[in-house]
């Protein structure tokens, strides 16, 4: 029964490592069709999230490079906690988030994780919700573009 628990244990544990990356934030951070903009305090609306993107400007059709850039960075950083369904893992499975969800509010948690999960009501009730805190992944600008744009061709969009 030990044994069992402590292989539980390290496979958490491994999928966390794994999950969290180096640390280091990717040399290019220049924003990819985002508008980066200071947050407006005091500003009533939830629904964009706290962090500094104000505005993503979608592209339509959807950019194949940007989602081929984004799914090896789901690969790494996400797929350890989240399904591209809609069943739950660790986190909730992403299927259908870009329709829960805004483009700012998510572009501002991947990049604003801890200070989200502090200040936003969206975000403390999924961690009320999944009863884990989501680590900082330390995405650049770039590549949670990229993953949001592999987010939109997982949720079918055009």
């Amino acid at each position: 029964m030990r044994r069992k628990i402590f292989c539980i244990v390290a496979f958490i544990s491994f999928g966390f490592a794994v999950g969290c990356g180096s640390g280091t934030p990717a040399a290019n951070d220049a924003p990819t069709n985002a508008t980066l903009k200071e947050p407006a305090t005091g500003s009533a609306d939830n629904s964009k999230g706290k962090g500094k993107f104000t505005e993503v400007k979608l592209s339509h059709p959807l950019d194949q490079k940007m989602i081929a850039d984004g799914k090896p960075v789901f690969d790494t950083k996400c797929a350890a906690c989240h399904k591209l369904t809609d069943e739950k893992l660790v986190g909730p499975g992403w299927k259908g988030v870009t329709d829960r969800r805004t483009p700012e509010w998510i572009m501002n948690f991947v990049t604003n994780t801890d200070e989200m999960i502090d200040k936003d009501p969206t975000a403390q009730a999924l961690l009320d919700k999944c009863m884990v805190r989501m680590p900082n992944q330390h995405l650049s600008d770039v590549d949670a573009r990229n993953v949001f744009e592999f987010m939109r061709n997982n949720d079918g969009k055009n």
